[in-house]
């Protein structure tokens, strides 16, 4: 791509970069941005990253297309009041054959929390993530930031969940989360094939989807407690069927 320098916030490819901060348009181009040096490694070791747009007179050490911008102009593409001075254009990630431990995730709608469940669903050895055509947009710029770069690290693909689960329920063990009437967290046998279930920050697991599951489980905690944050709660579920 050169060297030359971009100074014009109306420059065309510059304009199209920025678009990729809509899902509109990371879906029409199969693309997505990144900030970071974190996350454009992670891109790049990954074999995800496209190109980079650097600050000018900044660089990072990577054999990779490079575009170089004013500080106007990189403020101008990012998102963030103090940006990075590097970001990266990656394709969207290839979905992969679903693996033995699964985490199925319906309807979440917080980026932070979905960015945070990635992180504890790769930090916990889980194979897939299947994520409902109602949750966060994958690809939402504060879904990866709160990924801290694990997005690139596990296989995840977008499903309409009753489909897949009446198709996996033949070799899986489906677990949904119930606070009621499931079964202690700490009680739940080891198996090698299974799927949980996690379900929206306000109303959890649609009825028509708990109804499919082989079995229920809770998470066995203070009483005064009512309720943990999904993202918490998954991370508890996760690291103690892990750790079996």
């Amino acid at each position: 791509m050169g060297t030359d320098i971009y100074t014009s916030t109306e420059n065309k490819k510059i304009k199209n970069i920025k678009k990729l901060y809509t899902k509109k348009y990371r879906d029409e181009f199969n693309e997505f941005i990144i900030e970071g040096e974190h996350l454009v490694l992670e891109a790049n070791k990954n074999g995800y990253l496209k190109y980079i747009i650097l600050e000018e007179n900044s660089n990072i050490d990577i054999d990779i297309d490079k575009i170089y911008v004013t500080e106007n102009v990189l403020k101008y593409i990012s998102e963030l009041d103090t940006p990075p001075k590097v970001l990266g254009v990656c394709s969207k990630i290839n979905e992969k054959e679903i693996g033995n431990k699964i985490l199925i995730l319906d309807g979440i709608q917080d980026p932070g929390n979905l960015g945070t469940i990635i992180r504890s669903a790769v930090a916990f050895n889980i194979d897939t993530i299947i994520l409902s055509k109602d949750t966060v947009d994958l690809y939402n710029p504060k879904v990866l930031r709160a990924t801290q770069g694990m997005i690139f690290n596990i296989n995840i693909i977008v499903k309409d969940l009753k489909d897949i689960i009446s198709k996996l329920k033949t070799n899986y063990k489906i677990y949904g989360t119930k606070v009621n009437g499931g079964k202690n967290l700490k009680t739940i046998e080891k198996c090698e094939k299974f799927a949980i279930i996690m379900g929206n920050e306000g109303n959890g697991v649609k009825k028509d989807i708990l109804d499919m599951c082989s079995d229920y489980i809770y998470i066995d905690m203070n009483k005064r407690c009512e309720s943990l944050n999904v993202a918490v709660a998954t991370s508890i579920i996760l690291y103690e069927l892990d750790s079996r």
